[in-house]
């Protein structure tokens, strides 16, 4: 296939959301907080005004502490839950079991126990059958279920389920972590309100949420929300022994200020979604693509094999999911446009018939 059958190329916009850029409110926000200098280590108040916005936005007081990236605030998280001799049930597709380098391991010294579930999603009865350890001295006591919403598939949990997996885990003893590092998205797609949101997080039971910002809009940093602040009393300290301090704290508090500000951080997860139905719409009559369900949230994950497959990569990069089923994962980011999807998609025909 030569490639001048191919329309002009959309960049990497298909790789992933988080290589799209900072939205304008965002850049302009980290403009203003540039002016002057501010104290250090979040006792600025442009963090204090967006630890207020976190209590604004889930409707009573949380503790909200801010840190440098994704794995960072998993790891953050999961330090303020754990004890020594202490593990994580999670699934098999989770983040912090595929994809931080092993560093809730490595740092935390805790086990995970990586449950397999083909949609992504755990269930109370997993819950129960991973927890059996409890009790037992030769094994890591289960201690803490960590969930990602949306999930690393695409997948969502409902808000029954998150309440239903939180009531099984502390009937257990055991408390909830949330990783939702595309936490606008889920919102989005729930219902796109903050009662939305607060109907899967705070008011299903989750006992700390790694909100991201990241992927919704930002340059960088990741906030870090304890429902019950008593739950944060370490967290403090523990941030700073997990590398999480950032010293000029005002340039991660005044991004997030400008996200939650008309829940702008909402608006841009819904745009990710609007763009991922299009590009399903536009792609779904290629019987070979496999695609038969409309994405919940931002991400597409059709079957391709070569020399389509390959074509399509040089031309615009997307990367490879489950190689052994031939399956690449495309994404949408909060920035895609109609134009976008249809130069995507008309690449796509384009390989698919050469």
């Amino acid at each position: 296939m030569a490639r001048a059958e191919l329309p002009v190329a959309p960049a990497r916009l298909f790789a992933s959301d988080n290589v799209a850029g900072a939205h304008p409110l965002v850049l302009e926000a980290l403009v203003a907080a540039n002016a002057g200098h501010a104290l250090a280590y979040g006792t600025d108040t442009y963090t204090q005004r967006a630890e207020a916005a976190f209590n604004d936005l889930f409707g009573r007081e949380v503790s909200t502490l801010f840190v440098y990236g994704g794995t960072g605030a998993n790891v953050l998280a999961l330090a303020s839950l754990l004890q020594q001799a202490e593990s994580v049930i999670c699934t098999n597709w989770s983040h912090i079991n595929v994809d931080e380098t092993g560093a809730p391991e490595r740092l935390l010294g805790a086990k995970l126990l990586d449950v397999a579930c083909l949609d992504g999603k755990l269930t109370p009865d997993q819950i129960r059958a991973a927890a059996g350890a409890r009790g037992n001295p030769h094994h890591a006591q289960p201690a803490v279920v960590s969930i990602t919403q949306p999930t690393e598939l695409g997948t969502l949990y409902t808000p029954g389920e998150v309440r239903a997996l939180c009531d099984t885990a502390h009937e257990l003893g055991v408390l909830v972590h949330m990783d939702s590092a595309r936490v606008g998205n889920a919102t989005a797609a729930l219902g796109g309100t903050r009662a939305a949101l607060r109907s899967f997080t705070v008011d299903a039971g989750v006992d700390v949420l790694s909100f991201g910002g990241t992927k919704a809009g930002i340059v960088f940093g990741e906030a870090v929300v304890w429902f019950d602040p008593a739950r944060a009393r370490r967290a403090e300290y523990l941030r700073k022994n997990v590398t999480q301090l950032h010293s000029k704290m005002r340039f991660i508090s005044a991004q997030y200020e400008a996200l939650l500000r008309d829940d702008l951080f909402i608006d841009l997860g819904r745009s990710a979604n609007t763009a991922a139905r299009a590009l399903y719409d536009a792609t779904r009559h290629h019987a070979s693509l496999g695609l038969s369900t409309p994405p919940q949230v931002n991400s597409v994950f059709p079957r391709l094999q070569d020399p389509a497959k390959s074509a399509l990569q040089d031309w615009s990069f997307f990367w490879d999911w489950d190689p052994a089923a031939h399956q690449v994962r495309w994404m949408t980011a909060w920035d895609v446009s109609g134009d976008d999807v249809a130069r995507f998609a008309a690449g796509v025909e384009a390989a698919l018939q050469a």
